[in-house]
C-alpha cells in the first residue's frame, strides 16, 4: 500500500468516517467522474431522476432506431462505467443496468434514453453510502419455525466441511441473504431475474442480479432457482469465511 494514514480511496471508491465514527465507502468520486464524462460527450448533466428506470420498462419491447456507430460506441462507454459503479458499492442500479448491458451490440435509441436516466439517478441519488457496521443484527423478535426432517431424505444431513479446513478463529459472524425472483422479466424470452443480496452482520458484502438460464412455467420454478443459486453462493461464503 502507497502513502500512510486510513485509506481514504481505493479502485475509484472512496472511505471515509460519518459523524458518528462509522467506517462508510461509497463511489462519490467516480460517480462524479462518470457525470463529468457524460457532460463531455453531450454537452450538458443528465436530468435528475428518482429511479434507474420507470416501474413496469420491458427496454426488450422497445421498437426505436438504431444507434449510429458513435452512439453505439458511447452506450457501451457508459454502460462500462456504470457495470464499475455496481462493482463498488451502487448495488441499486445493478438489475437496470444488467438488462440494458444486453443490448451492447444493437443498442437503440430507447436503450441510450435509459442509460441516460440512470445517469440522471446516479446525480441525484450520489451520496448513497454503505456502513460497515459490524455489530450482529438482533433477531430475536423473528419467529424461528423448527422442522423435523426426520422422515424425509434430509435426515440425520450435515454440512460437509473439508477435512484440511482451518479452525475458525476470531468472533462469529452472522451471515443474512435477501433474495427474490422477478418472474416473467423478459417478456419475449419468458426468462426471469434472480436478485440476491448478502450481508455479514450489517455490512452488505455481496450482491448478484442476473438473468436465469432456463425458462419456468410458474413462479415457483423461478423461486426455485433463485434459491439455489443463492444456497450455492452462501456455501461458497462459508468456506470462504
Amino acid at each position: 500500500m502507497k502513502g500512510t494514514g486510513p485509506t481514504e480511496i481505493h479502485l475509484g471508491c472512496d472511505f471515509f468516517c460519518d459523524e458518528e465514527g462509522v467506517l462508510c465507502y461509497a463511489p462519490k468520486k467516480y460517480i462524479e467522474k462518470i457525470l463529468e464524462n457524460y457532460r463531455r460527450i453531450y454537452g450538458t448533466w443528465p436530468k435528475p431522476a428518482t429511479s434507474p428506470l420507470t416501474t413496469g420498462d420491458h427496454p426488450k419491447l422497445d421498437t426505436s432506431e438504431l444507434l449510429n456507430e458513435d452512439d453505439q460506441k458511447a452506450y457501451q462507454s457508459l454502460i462500462g462505467a456504470l457495470q464499475w459503479v455496481i462493482q463498488i458499492g451502487r448495488f441499486d442500479i445493478q438489475t437496470a443496468v444488467m438488462t440494458l448491458s444486453r443490448f451492447r451490440a444493437m443498442p437503440r435509441q430507447g436503450h441510450l434514453d435509459r442509460v441516460k436516466r440512470i445517469h440522471g439517478y446516479l446525480s441525484k441519488m450520489c451520496h448513497a453510502t454503505i456502513k460497515i457496521r459490524t455489530d450482529a443484527p438482533d433477531y430475536s423478535d423473528i419467529p424461528v419455525k423448527m422442522y423435523d426432517w426426520e422422515y424425509s431424505c434430509y435426515a440425520d444431513a450435515k454440512e460437509e466441511i473439508p477435512l484440511d479446513a482451518h479452525k475458525p478463529k476470531g468472533k462469529p459472524a452472522t451471515m443474512t441473504l435477501f433474495f427474490d425472483a422477478n418472474p416473467y422479466h423478459n417478456l419475449i424470452s419468458g426468462k426471469s431475474v434472480t436478485g440476491i443480496l448478502h450481508q455479514l452482520n450489517k455490512t452488505p458484502i455481496n450482491w448478484y442480479s442476473k438473468l436465469q438460464l432456463t425458462v419456468e412455467t410458474a413462479t415457483f420454478g423461478s423461486e426455485h432457482v433463485t434459491t439455489r443459486t443463492c444456497t450455492e453462493q452462501v456455501i461458497d461464503l462459508r468456506l470462504t469465511l
